[in-house]
């Protein structure tokens, strides 16, 4: 009997589950069919299992079978199409008064709305974090790139169970969701293949994944992955680039799915590596651009042709102020040498031609939509760019963003004899010099990394919905921000928040929907958004209806070596937006009671949104411990080939000293092929075997390669090792905000069978970083090889590897050090 009342209860409990879905638009079939569908409450995600609905008996002949309905969205739900481009400013595109044509972008607004007060967090994986999750950065784990994670919540890169993405949410709804493109959501320090692979998107509830995990990727040659397998399309295919083979991927998604299942909902998010650097576009597209000669005025002219283009276009006001030039940071045009000039527009003409590339395939993607006629009921979402523009190819650009991050600039006069005719091209990790990207932010001031200044966060977008938004071109002005997406596709799509997703109670969505402004009636409606925080390294600011009080600029987003400042004595400005779209105006002397307002309302937000504690280091983070397979370890072996182990997985060698020893065995005849390597062609390290001898080489950002050469070796068993001392202090100076123990020299030592064969010193070593979106490899080499001379990939070893071993020993301070340590940051504080 109480069996029986348990089975009752169970079966009451699921009817309640399920009543909201008897009545749900979404359903059709017969119930009990296979061909019944329903539309589920959505506040428990998975959805509880549905009840029997059939009878059972002794015998299948005296029962009756009941199929489970098959979930689906709510009748009429829109596809979703969301895409957002990477590191470009509101004055990129020519939908927004820029030079670049970018006729995709174009027709999104031609046939919805452009959006001119719209609102990234001024970083990659920040933006997109919230982008997924409806939540501020800091809520969701991302205070900062995926790569500078350290441990606290606002920044451990770790989207946590109660703050399921949207990918999720529409999944469990019924729609078949994917992502193609960029992934700087995964934790860098599970990013192996050992996973685990719950933070990839596939685990975060996107059921197709095509692209790359980090901040960027080769386009010619990148870490490329379908769901979580590493895949090598680019093998023995020149031209092939990951912009168009993106594009390609997700035109056959679609195709397949309406091939499978024609009325089937989808949720394609869309998000390219362009125009990030490397800037990769193809030669044609950059032979296209250079014919325009778009930029031959230089960057000052530019501005003042983007700001006369945005009045005319109404994107922004008709009284709205051009800010100044920063000339106490960056050269006029005027100033510069014909070199200069020459150098730096071919910099900008390949970044163009990036941007119109990318564009282009983006509007392939949407034609694909429209071929299959689906456009009508499909929600387009175009988002340019996921912060400003970056001004992170130093004040006169470089051929190796790598060298930048290690903090190395590369003269204009070697720019121009060795890289010019290459730039763009597989041969160059290229960005452009920061004036360029400061007119790309026209009309704001400052750049990418800069929260405080609306160049850094101020993102031009557009969205079309032609079943739904009838005012077609027309512009919207009120505020908003990215963690509006989310619930502006619920709002869409008729699909609620989740109260629970397996079985975690989900904190509230941070952002506010957007779909009131798809009515004409509200065009001139205020918004619905009338606080936001904004917080990067440091830099700072608060919006609150109308008002904007920001921190001064105390570090330029080009320094990232700088120092450590200690945030809270940074200087607060304040701005009225209402009078002053621009930010051209600080008024903080006319308002001293309106900025103090603001800086408490910022650290409520702070409190709340776990923003503490505030940090203002940069690439010093990129090198902190983290909780990664080698975390604790300093001795590594490997007995087997194994190839693809990421950056942020890889035991570090950087400002530390090490041995490799490898035990191999060399056949008659000879061998060669690569032992042990990591990074690339940009930088990195290999110990490889050539042409029967052994190597031992350091590609120091592609501006110097040291090495090592050992003489030819017998057939047999050898020990092939390399020994390096390192001279410094180590990592552990950077605690004390001092630089002085990273990057140092050392001297390394080539042995085979324990005897000394080659011996170098080097002056320096890279301090900060390798190249990031290259592998640890074992037995071969995947992606670039960090000297084309010498090889080219795989270089798989044609002998045998018995083992190889890695140890590593890591500088400590005495107590001595600490003290000067301490001396130091002492008269450091009082000078400053």
């Amino acid at each position: 009997m109480k069996r029986l009342f348990l089975s009752l209860l169970a079966a009451a409990v699921l009817a309640v589950g399920w009543g909201g879905a008897a009545q749900a638009q979404g359903d059709s079939g017969q119930p009990g069919s296979p061909s019944a569908t329903v539309a589920i409450p959505g506040d428990q995600l998975p959805p509880p299992p549905q009840p029997f609905g059939g009878v059972i008996k002794d015998t299948a002949p005296q029962s009756k079978p009941y199929w489970p309905a098959r979930i689906v969205p709510p009748k009429g739900a829109p596809n979703v199409l969301l895409i957002m481009t990477d590191d470009s400013g509101y004055g990129v595109p020519s939908t927004f008064g820029g030079v670049i044509p970018t006729p995709a972008l174009d027709r999104i607004a031609g046939q919805g709305l452009r959006y001119t007060n719209f609102h990234s967090t001024a970083l990659c994986s920040p933006t997109r974090a919230a982008l997924i999750t409806g939540r501020n950065h800091h809520s969701v784990g991302f205070g900062v790139i995926a790569e500078q994670a350290t441990g606290y919540p606002g920044y451990d890169s770790f989207i946590t169970k109660d703050k399921a993405t949207i990918g999720r949410i529409l999944k469990d709804n019924g729609y078949r969701t994917s992502w193609f493109g960029k992934d700087h959501n995964t934790p860098a320090f599970q990013a192996s293949q050992d996973g685990p692979f719950d933070q990839w998107p596939i685990g975060m509830g996107f059921e197709y994944f095509y692209g790359f995990v980090g901040g960027d990727a080769n386009q010619w040659e990148p870490n490329l992955f379908r769901n979580t397998t590493q895949i090598y399309p680019f093998l023995n295919k020149p031209g092939w680039n990951l912009t168009t083979a993106m594009a390609d991927d997700a035109i056959a998604y679609m195709n397949r799915l309406n091939a499978l299942s024609p009325d089937q909902p989808f949720f394609l998010y869309y998000v390219p590596g362009g125009t990030h650097a490397p800037h990769h576009p193809t030669p044609e597209w950059i032979d296209k651009i250079s014919r325009m000669h778009l930029f031959d005025q230089g960057w000052n002219a530019l501005r003042e042709q983007i700001f006369a283009n945005q009045k005319k276009l109404g994107v922004i006001p008709a009284d709205a102020k051009l800010t100044p030039w920063p000339d106490d940071l960056l050269k006029k045009w005027d100033a510069l040498t014909d070199d200069e000039k020459k150098m730096f527009i071919r910099q900008v003409d390949v970044f163009a031609a990036y941007v119109a590339y990318t564009d282009h395939e983006i509007g392939r993607v949407i034609q694909a939509v429209e071929d299959l006629g689906k456009l009508d009921n499909t929600l387009i979402i175009y988002i340019n760019g996921d912060n400003g523009t970056s001004s992170e190819g130093t004040l006169i650009g470089t051929p190796n963003e790598v060298a930048m991050f290690n903090g190395v600039d590369v003269p204009v006069a070697d720019q121009l004899k060795y890289f010019y005719d290459a730039w763009g091209s597989d041969k160059t990790y290229n960005h452009m010099a920061v004036p360029w990207a400061w007119a790309f932010d026209t009309p704001f001031p400052w750049t990418k990394q800069i929260a405080s200044h609306l160049g850094g966060i101020r993102q031009g977008m557009a969205i079309s919905w032609p079943g739904h938004i009838t005012d077609k071109g027309g512009v919207r002005q009120q505020f908003h921000h990215v963690i509006d997406i989310v619930p502006t596709i619920l709002e869409a799509t008729g699909v609620k928040q989740p109260k629970t997703v397996d079985g975690i109670r989900q904190s509230p969505i941070e952002g506010v929907s957007m779909a009131y402004t798809f009515d004409a009636k509200n065009a001139k409606a205020p918004s619905t958004h009338k606080t936001q925080y904004f917080e990067m390294m440091g830099d700072r600011a608060l919006y609150h209806e109308g008002w904007l009080a920001s921190t001064k600029v105390m570090r330029p987003p080009w320094d990232v070596v700088a120092a450590a400042k200690d945030p809270m004595t940074y200087p607060w400005e304040l701005y009225d937006l209402g009078a002053d779209w621009t930010q051209s105006t600080d008024i903080a002397a006319k308002h001293p009671e309106k900025l103090k307002q603001l800086q408490a309302m910022f650290m409520q937000e702070a409190k709340k949104y776990q923003v503490l504690p505030l940090d203002t280091s940069v690439v010093t983070r990129m090198i902190n411990p983290r909780p990664s397979i080698t975390a604790g370890r300093n001795v590594f072996t490997w007995k087997l080939p194994l190839t693809g182990t990421p950056n942020g997985d890889a035991p570090s060698i950087l400002n530390a000293s090490y041995n490799f020893k490898a035990e191999v065995e060399i056949p008659q005849g000879g061998a060669e092929g690569m032992l042990i390597t990591q990074g690339g062609r940009f930088a990195g390290y290999g110990f490889y075997v050539l042409k029967n001898k052994p190597v031992f080489l350091w590609n120091l950002v592609d501006l110097k390669r040291v090495r090592w050469e050992g003489p030819e070796l017998t057939p047999g068993k050898h020990v092939l090792e390399f020994d390096f001392a390192y001279d410094g202090l180590g990592m552990g100076t950077l605690a004390f905000n001092n630089f002085s123990g990273v990057g140092g020299g050392g001297t390394g030592v080539l042995k085979v069978d324990g005897q000394a064969v080659d011996t170098q010193k080097m002056e320096h070593t890279l301090p900060f970083t390798l190249q990031w979106d290259e592998a640890l490899d074992i037995g071969s080499d995947t992606l670039t090889g960090v000297n084309d001379a010498d090889y080219q990939t795989p270089f798989a070893f044609t002998g045998t590897i018995d083992k190889i071993t890695l140890t590593v020993d890591r500088p400590k301070l005495s107590p001595e050090d600490v003290k000067k340590l301490e001396q130091a940051q002492r008269s450091t504080k009082v000078s400053e």
